[in-house]
């Protein structure tokens, strides 16, 4: 049997979309279970077990990054009344650090924010904390 060309194709419809953080997120987990789901062999289709194990996964996922929120928001109000130091980017991608008092925690789509000196910050940006 002769094949006479060979052509490259791309399918961006099956590709999980990239997250930020380069850790897979849960809408990257179900991106790929309902992918596989699509491309899955219909002479061998996912065994039903298979399928539970892996929406048991996604579950255990969210459970896990609600955990973490909430870890983190407890860490965020741990800091209510010190004095941290964070840094920041502006749009130019210049940094800064600044030094404040922190006044409010809060949880913002996803994520936790502290509020030092009248300006929201992420609590990852923080460097360091004092009484």
């Amino acid at each position: 049997m002769t094949i006479s060309k060979v052509q490259q194709t791309t399918n961006q419809g099956g590709v999980a979309p990239k997250a930020n953080n380069k850790d897979l997120g849960k809408d990257a987990f179900l991106q790929l279970l309902t992918t596989q789901l699509r491309y899955q062999d219909p002479l061998r289709p996912m065994e039903d077990k298979d399928f539970i194990a892996q929406l048991a996964q996604f579950s255990s996922l969210e459970q896990m990054q609600n955990l973490n929120l909430n870890v983190n928001l407890l860490r965020g109000t741990e800091l209510l009344g010190k004095t941290v130091k964070a840094k920041l980017t502006d749009e130019k991608g210049q940094e800064r650090v600044i030094s404040g008092l922190v006044t409010a925690a809060q949880k913002v789509d996803g994520q936790v924010k502290l509020t030092v000196n009248d300006q929201v910050v992420s609590i990852e940006q923080i460097l360091e904390v004092s009484l």
